[in-house]
């Protein structure tokens, strides 16, 4: 399954030719592209889709989604597929 996950901008990083930066996911970090959000800030929230942020969210309704997939079990699903060492 293919998910559009909310995650956490918590660090930045434009020093490796792509805007690349860290995303937490309730829990579960893992590196996003950011190229198609340029302006998006530390401490935001962002949809991220097959490891590209791809729009903004506000940071209520990120955490009312988390909490949703959380209580569905899909999140540890989807990112043990992806990830099998989180």
């Amino acid at each position: 399954m293919c998910l559009a996950v909310p995650g956490k901008i918590i660090s930045i990083d434009p020093s490796r030719g792509f805007l690349m930066g860290r995303a937490d996911f309730g829990g579960v970090v893992a590196e996003v592209c950011l190229e198609y959000l340029p302006e998006i800030q530390i401490g935001e929230y962002a949809i991220v889709h097959v490891g590209f942020a791809i729009s903004r969210i506000n940071e209520s309704e990120a955490l009312r989604t988390l909490a949703q997939f959380r209580e569905l079990g899909i999140l540890e699903t989807d990112f043990a597929e992806r990830n099998p060492s989180v």
